[in-house]
């Protein structure tokens, strides 16, 4: 059998916050760091506050351009009233990732304990574009990206992952 090659993916990074600049931002950084070290491409990163609009709209170009594998975002999957990035993201999905969320919270429990019901984090696919909506902590983000993300967008993961789905993905 031959040995799978790593395929290198293109992958936008959205940071939500009313409070975080480029030079304030911890969790988009480690995403961004994680991915190249693992070989990966930042596609592009953006910064936008907590307003639905704004998220939705950056998401929504970024799933409308062919060279966008993996959008990630970061931020506002809480519980509180400026917590919108689950509502702005997941109408755009055609098909919601259910198990992500359950895994997420499913691991940060054995790291944070019952403070993981908080988390909203989701996932989906929209148009043919992975998306990912991760809290805004950095320590969530590692979490994410280590113990699910990374492992997932790896080609070579056994005994399936998502990239090996990616040429189905806009299938009718």
């Amino acid at each position: 059998m031959t040995e799978k090659q790593f395929i290198p993916l293109n992958i936008c990074v959205l940071v939500i916050s009313d409070s975080r600049t480029e030079k304030t931002d911890k969790s988009g950084k480690l995403l961004e760091k994680r991915m190249t070290d693992n070989g990966h491409k930042v596609y592009e990163k953006s910064i936008v506050p907590d307003e639905l609009a704004q998220i939705r709209s950056r998401v929504s170009n970024w799933i409308a351009d062919e060279n966008v594998d993996v959008v990630i975002s970061t931020g506002g999957t809480g519980v509180t009233g400026r917590d919108g990035t689950p509502e702005a993201a997941s109408v755009l999905f055609e098909k919601e990732i259910a198990g992500f969320g359950e895994m997420f919270r499913m691991i940060s429990y054995e790291e944070i304990g019952t403070s993981s019901l908080q988390s909203r984090a989701i996932a989906g696919v929209a148009n043919g574009t992975y998306v990912f909506c991760l809290p805004g902590s950095s320590g969530a983000c590692a979490t994410a990206w280590d113990k699910i993300i990374s492992h997932q967008l790896d080609f070579r993961t056994r005994p399936c992952n998502l990239v090996e789905l990616m040429p189905r993905l806009k299938e009718k």
